[in-house]
């Protein structure tokens, strides 16, 4: 994924995020993040499950 593609991922989980922000991240580091995103996501999921 592209650089803008990861921080719309993020964007689109955690809203409170802003671009400008998340653009100053290397690349590695947001789709870290975005990974950690995803898990908390899918456990919040299962616990409502």
């Amino acid at each position: 994924m592209s650089k803008r593609e990861i921080i719309d991922c993020i964007m689109e989980i955690n809203r409170g995020a802003r671009p400008e922000f998340l653009a100053q991240f290397p690349v590695e580091e947001l789709d870290l993040y975005l990974e950690h995103l995803m898990e908390v996501d899918l456990e919040d999921i299962a616990l409502c499950a």
